[in-house]
């Protein structure tokens, strides 16, 4: 073990809030909860959340992962739907099935779909801002009939959408996409569509827009910012993103510790560390652990805001 009187110096800034949301701690204990309550295996539909770790964790306790519904062989188990929400097509399919179904949709994604049902519903075509193909996406457009949400990633698509009737127009968002770049594509579908309807509060959630404005805090002081996550995260790749637009020299997505071996950290004075959404906080001590091995530490939590939200369990587990 190396003398720390020897090691060089680093300093690091610890973001908060990072890690851990309320959806995604609701998603895992409602996985929990359903292999205490009936046993092994629990399926669950895609990742629960997008974090290895956490997925590797719950598989260790009894639940397997699949894809599609098609892939579960009993139709005795019961099944979780992830975090992300599904398209109605799926819980209409396990309905066909009779299989017992437990919705981990976070409740904030829960609200867009309402939105978009009540947009329809008053006879709006929905612009959609998100990523083509992120499970929340799929969910989101899965929620009305094909045509009824024009996707726009960014703000030449915004430029470009075409909507049927420009009167009758309204949006919503993914809510794990980036604060800044959003409120730029909704200033072009603003000015493009004066009429056009937004959420009476923002889509993009709580804990989205707090560990953005961490970032944003940190991010000027740094040589690098670290956000631990994975490379599938929307919210975790939007930090590094972030980072980057808002002064670090550089930013570097990890899975966890043992992935800075790849991270240049010659001549790196000070370290600032994050974590998305669905990365738990036992990653973040990893990482500062194996960090603490190399460099003589101090470490400075920046704290932008304080986080009570949770989210009720379903009814089913609530008992």
């Amino acid at each position: 073990m190396s003398d720390a009187s020897t090691l060089p110096p680093l300093r690091i800034l610890l973001a908060s809030p990072r890690g851990f949301c309320a959806g995604v701690d609701r998603a895992i204990q409602i996985v929990e909860q359903a292999l205490e309550r009936h046993g092994r295996p629990i399926y669950v539909r895609h990742e629960i959340v997008h974090n290895r770790f956490v997925v590797e964790t719950l598989e260790a306790k009894g639940a397997i992962f699949v894809e599609e519904l098609d892939e579960i062989p009993d139709d005795d188990r019961p099944v979780v739907f992830s975090a992300h929400g599904v398209p109605k097509s799926v819980p209409r399919e396990a309905e066909r099935r009779r299989l017992y179904y437990l919705d981990a949709t976070c409740p904030l994604v829960s609200k867009v779909h309402h939105e978009a049902v009540k947009h329809s519903l008053a006879g709006r075509q929905i612009v959609l801002i998100g990523h083509e193909g992120h499970p929340e996406v799929v969910g989101t457009m899965g929620q009305l009939p094909a045509g009824a949400i024009l996707l726009v990633q960014d703000a030449a698509e915004a430029e470009a959408v075409a909507p049927h009737d420009p009167e009758k127009l309204a949006y919503i968002t993914q809510t794990t996409l980036s604060v800044d770049d959003t409120a730029d594509i909704v200033a072009v579908l603003k000015r493009r569509f004066p009429a056009i309807h937004g959420p009476h509060k923002q889509d993009i959630c709580y804990a989205t827009t707090n560990r953005q404005q961490a970032v944003k805090a940190i991010a000027p002081r740094c040589d690098m910012v670290l956000v631990i996550g994975a490379p599938n995260s929307s919210n975790s790749l939007r930090l590094v993103e972030v980072a980057r637009a808002s002064g670090a020299p550089r930013a570097a997505l990890i899975r966890r510790a043992e992935n800075l071996d790849a991270i240049e950290l010659d001549g790196v004075v000070t370290v600032g560390i994050t974590a998305g959404a669905s990365a738990p906080e036992v990653l973040v001590e990893e990482v500062i652990a194996a960090l603490a091995r190399r460099f003589a530490l101090a470490i400075e939590e920046v704290e932008l805001a304080r986080e009570d939200v949770s989210f009720k369990l379903p009814r089913a587990l609530a008992g």
